[in-house]
């Protein structure tokens, strides 16, 4: 089963995503959000109307990021051995995490900002995990379980930025950078996250390719670790790590333009596809 948060007409709304287009479950009542949905521990009413007449086509609407309003998003950095070796770091023993805000969040099709302050923008391709079930120091064993599904996700990451002090937070978090679509899938429909493939296009160019095995850290050990932090609730998203060929290890570097497109393909999921757009 496919999710998603949209706007339409100005009025916010989430909703099922069939071959058809979008069923308004919102406008349904099924309740106000999709993070609000989740929490609700049951996804049984919205597979009841996986028949129903859509009422949205697809592209009629302005896409949302999945979880427009979660309580936190926890990204994850140096996750895979690629991305550690290009950036001439060392592996750590526990995963680098650093905060998004969800203000810096969009929905499929909407233009990622490239910031007036740099020319330094880059992507990540990345695989989101959407938390269902709240819980505090998840066993391993059972993290899966707390899954509510999965998103492809662009950390547009402003490097120069980045770079100003050892904390990566600003340039992790300007103001329409970070892409978040167009759909989350079900856990159920995806039982082992590991045989996802994750690839990365800039204007139909293969920039980003891997499996998602060869994360450091695993899925559920994200989620054991960070729920040992504070407790993961519904519609807490975890961004897992983006994997090796990013722009600014390139010779010469790589970065996203007025114009661009970049998209993020991920097997068993669909594709996020973003314009880029320069601030004026």
């Amino acid at each position: 089963m496919k999710l998603c948060s949209f706007t339409t007409m100005g009025r916010a709304s989430w909703g099922l995503v069939t071959d058809a287009g979008i069923v308004d479950l919102g406008r349904r009542g099924l309740a106000e959000t999709l993070r609000e949905f989740l929490a609700q521990g049951d996804l049984a009413p919205a597979r009841a109307l996986q028949e129903a007449a859509a009422d949205h086509a697809f592209d009629a609407v302005d896409h949302a990021p999945v979880i427009p309003n979660p309580d936190k998003i926890i990204c994850v950095g140096l996750n895979y051995h690629a991305h550690v070796q290009e950036t001439r770091r060392e592996e750590t023993s526990n995963p680098v995490l650093f905060a998004r805000y969800p203000g810096s969040q969009i929905g499929h099709g909407q233009p990622l900002i490239k910031p007036l302050e740099s020319d330094e923008f880059d992507f990540e391709g990345e695989l989101a995990v959407i938390i269902g079930t709240e819980g505090r120091r998840i066993a391993e064993a059972d993290a899966l379980s707390h899954v509510a599904g999965y998103a492809c996700y662009n950390d547009g990451s402003v490097r120069d930025w980045q770079k100003h002090t050892h904390q990566f937070m600003p340039g992790k978090t300007f103001a329409s950078t970070g892409g978040f679509g167009p759909w989350m899938v079900t856990a159920d429909e995806i039982p082992d996250p590991t045989q996802l493939h994750l690839q990365t296009r800039l204007n139909g160019q293969v920039v980003q390719d891997t499996d998602v095995s060869l994360l450091i850290t695993s899925i559920p050990r994200l989620i054991a670790y960070c729920s040992t932090i504070l407790p993961l609730l519904p519609g807490d998203v975890i961004v897992s790590g983006t994997p090796g060929g990013v722009g600014a290890r390139r010779t010469p570097p790589l970065w996203m333009r007025d114009g661009d497109v970049c998209e993020v393909e991920i097997s068993g999921i669909g594709t996020l596809s973003n314009p880029v757009k320069a601030e004026v």
